[in-house]
């Protein structure tokens, strides 16, 4: 009797013992499960953040030449639409201060003119390479201060890391507008000129509704001015906010801070001409 009882023990056990297992079984299939679903979403959406970040590259590059298709005709608008999961674009007003130096004979000629400028910011909880990186993305060779050619653009576009800043931490794609330089010349059998034209937009804030994600840049104004007998022209430039928010020198990179623009030798006058655009920025108004 003793060892019937006994055997009965040892059964019950032996029954109870595999649905323990399943269960244990089940539980650690659930947390490994568990886990692997919090590290597939987090990096699914790291990717959607990091699509982001490089579909802004072309999405900076395509407003800082959209900027120059309607600053040299008043009236002019464009609509740039864009789509983000994490990042916003702001605008920062006088942020960059150019500086034109014109020497006739004695006499200088100093002109100042501040801008603002456009960045995408992607927080860097969401996306990050390191602090302190920087990226040129257009144009590329970028060697002065000034942008020559007729196929230069009139904007800089690239990235920058660096944290913290004053208004957040964040990954940038900043599109600012810089100078671009042709030069000309006339001559005739007694008489000869070369020209030396600069154009500068200067980006300032329009409507901001906010609603829908797009961009509209308008042509406001545009203002010409000529001056004869140039000996030199200087071009610097100057971060006036850069002490209290970090939009300085080594924000943005400049190749220099200033230039002398080459006078050419053998004319019998040189002629400065300065085209300086207002256009407007305006956020979700169409």
């Amino acid at each position: 009797m003793m060892f019937g009882k006994f055997h009965n023990k040892n059964s019950r056990k032996r029954g109870i013992s595999p649905a323990i297992s399943t269960v244990i079984m089940t539980g650690a299939m659930i947390a490994i499960l568990s886990v692997a679903l919090v590290f597939a979403n987090n990096l699914l959406w790291s990717k959607v953040a990091e699509g982001d970040f490089d579909s802004s590259k072309q999405l900076m590059q395509s407003i800082g030449l959209q900027i120059d298709d309607v600053a040299w005709t008043t009236g002019r608008t464009e609509t740039i639409r864009y789509a983000t999961q994490y990042g916003d674009i702001e605008f920062e007003p006088l942020v960059v201060d150019y500086t034109i130096n014109v020497t006739v004979g004695e006499v200088v000629h100093q002109y100042t003119y501040s801008t603002g400028a456009l960045m995408f910011n992607l927080p860097t909880y969401r996306y990050s390479i390191s602090d302190d990186y920087w990226e040129r993305i257009y144009p590329d060779p970028d060697e002065s201060l000034t942008l020559t050619g007729t196929s230069a653009p009139v904007a800089r576009v690239f990235a920058i890391e660096r944290t913290p800043m004053p208004d957040g931490k964040y990954i940038r794609v900043v599109t600012v507008p810089s100078i671009r330089v042709l030069n000309s010349s006339i001559s005739t059998s007694t008489y000869s000129t070369c020209y030396i034209k600069m154009y500068l937009p200067i980006l300032t804030a329009g409507e901001s509704p906010r609603l829908t994600q797009s961009i509209t840049l308008t042509g406001e104004s545009v203002n010409a001015s000529t001056t004869n007998g140039v000996s030199s022209v200087n071009v610097s430039v100057g971060f006036p906010k850069g002490v209290s928010d970090d939009f300085d020198s080594a924000f943005f990179n400049f190749p220099a801070s200033s230039q002398d623009i080459a006078i050419p030798s053998g004319y019998d006058n040189v002629v400065f001409e300065f085209y300086l655009s207002e256009v407007s920025v305006g956020f979700g108004v169409s």
